[in-house]
């Protein structure tokens, strides 16, 4: 019997028909052809967010993103009081990358008036303009305004820069986030200024550590270890099911409870976590951000009191995750390959006013990048077989692994209907 009321269809699975019941294969994780299609599909013509614009403090505040899912590297800038550009790094003389430190292939970040490429000292302003040409005398006929740096569609949402590579005019940022981006306008992102970020390479495709993150299924059982004696022993007994699935479109979320920020059961924590009054939840103590975060109408949209927090997908790769104490966890999945890729996690916290709140934060996040741990290490496990020789090849999915469902058949559609709009030319 589940724990939690689910929809008149006898489950979230079926309430969304169009996902099928039956046994699904990883077919989309396991190739290099299919992930060359992604690449076109999906990350060159959808919106990816690449950061905030407080990491952009004042004009002239710079930094650059490695995008190998797109296969270039882009400059993102702070050109107005309140304008923000985005430009592919690379400089319209000879090709060479415009920004970067003392490794090409890494990213950087920095203030500057202008952008100098490194080799022949061209340069650029802010809007992407060119300024200077070394030795202009020398070239023939050539018109600076004809040279400005190649620019990336980027909108700026409730803080978060958004940027995309369609050639095309692309769908308005505000309306591809739909339904999830309407009901979280307002919200108090700008607060959480206090950010702790961390970065792994992983060994498994980008898609599959998604999949770990849109379920709760496995929790009890992988991070058993995490949990003391008594709270493991509880949640093997009842497993650990979600309040709340929704889909909007390419989009998804799922609510979960949140007995743990304070716990209902003190005894089932640890230690440190009743001493700092924190741990895998957040601070039991909640942080002051101006309102409620459930008046907000994309949170705990089940309105059910045990909510904890909810796991925003924004497709492709963005997640948000709104926690009840007043924080944030957000997750970003970076192909660099069909079987590799880059994950990045970030806490924000309201800052700590006094050095026992940065304690308190900081278990939190080192928590999390336990957590983070386990899930990596299985995912490349999981890539491993997945990719072996072996006659498995469909998987049977749960009711509470429905999202699962949801992103590999969304990134399929849109494979499939990229495909269709646009034919290989006949020889």
């Amino acid at each position: 019997m589940p724990y939690f009321p689910k929809p008149a269809e006898g489950s979230w699975t079926e309430h969304y028909p169009h996902l099928r019941t039956t046994p699904t294969t990883y077919a989309d994780s396991v190739s290099p052809d299919w992930y060359e299609a992604e690449r076109d599909a999906v990350f060159r013509r959808t919106w990816l967010n690449v950061g905030r614009v407080e990491q952009l403090a004042r004009v002239g505040s710079y930094f650059t993103k490695e995008l190998d899912a797109v296969g270039t590297s882009v400059i993102v800038v702070r050109s107005g009081e309140h304008e923000y550009r985005a430009f592919h790094n690379i400089c319209r003389h000879r090709g060479n990358k415009l920004v970067w430190s003392d490794f090409p292939a890494e990213e950087t970040s920095g203030f500057c008036r202008q952008f100098q490429c490194k080799y022949h000292a061209w340069r650029y302003d802010l809007d992407g303009s060119l300024a200077f040409i070394q030795q202009e005398e020398e070239f023939f006929d050539v018109d600076k305004a004809d040279y400005p740096l190649a620019s990336v569609h980027l909108e700026v949402w409730e803080g978060w820069i958004f940027i995309n590579f369609d050639p095309a005019t692309p769908q308005p940022l505000s309306e591809y986030l739909g339904l999830f981006g309407q009901g979280l306008e307002g919200f108090p992102f700008d607060k959480m200024t206090q950010v702790h970020k961390y970065r792994a390479e992983i060994g498994a495709n980008w898609k599959l550590f998604i999949d770990a993150f849109v379920e709760f299924y496995h929790a009890p059982v992988l991070h058993v270890k995490q949990a003391t004696a008594e709270e493991s022993a509880k949640l093997n007994r009842q497993g650990y099911e979600a309040l709340h699935y929704e889909i909007d479109g390419p989009h998804a979320v799922v609510s979960s409870w949140g007995g743990m920020a304070p716990p209902t059961d003190p005894s089932i924590v640890k230690p440190i976590e009743r001493i700092l009054r924190s741990g895998l939840f957040g601070m039991w103590d909640y942080a002051d951000v101006g309102c409620d975060i459930q008046d907000f109408d994309a949170v705990n949209r089940s309105g059910m009191k045990q909510w904890g927090l909810d796991s925003f997908l924004f497709f492709p790769n963005f997640m948000i995750l709104t926690w009840k104490p007043n924080w944030l966890i957000t997750y970003h999945y970076w192909p660099t390959s069909y079987n590799t890729h880059i994950f990045e996690g970030a806490c924000y916290f309201v800052p700590p006013e006094n050095a026992l709140v940065r304690l308190r934060q900081e278990l939190a996040v080192a928590s999390f990048k336990e957590y983070g741990l386990q899930d990596g290490n299985t995912l490349e496990a999981t890539q491993r077989m997945i990719e072996s020789y072996t006659p498995v090849k469909e998987f049977p999915l749960n009711d509470q692994e429905i999202l699962i469902r949801h992103l590999h058949q969304t990134v399929q559609r849109y494979v499939e209907d990229f495909a269709a709009a646009n034919p290989p030319a006949k020889v």
